[in-house]
C-alpha cells in the first residue's frame, strides 16, 4: 500500500511543478513523468484489488 501512496504523491508533485513551469518543453516532460507515476499507481491499485486513482483535476488557468 505504501508504494501506491508514494506513486500518487509523486504524480501530484510533478503536476504542481508543471503548473508553474514557464518552459513548455520542460512542462510537457513534467506532465509525462506525472502520467507515468499515475500509471504505476493504477497498476498497483489493480494488484491490490482497489479502484484506480482519480485523474488529475483539469487546469483552471
Amino acid at each position: 500500500m505504501k508504494l501506491l501512496t508514494e506513486y500518487i504523491e509523486r504524480a501530484l508533485q510533478f503536476e504542481e511543478l508543471a503548473k508553474t513551469e514557464a518552459d513548455p518543453a520542460f512542462r510537457s516532460q513534467l506532465l509525462k513523468q506525472a502520467a507515468a507515476y499515475r500509471k504505476l499507481a493504477a497498476q498497483r491499485a489493480q494488484k491490490y484489488g482497489l479502484p484506480a486513482p482519480s485523474l488529475p483535476a483539469a487546469d483552471e488557468s
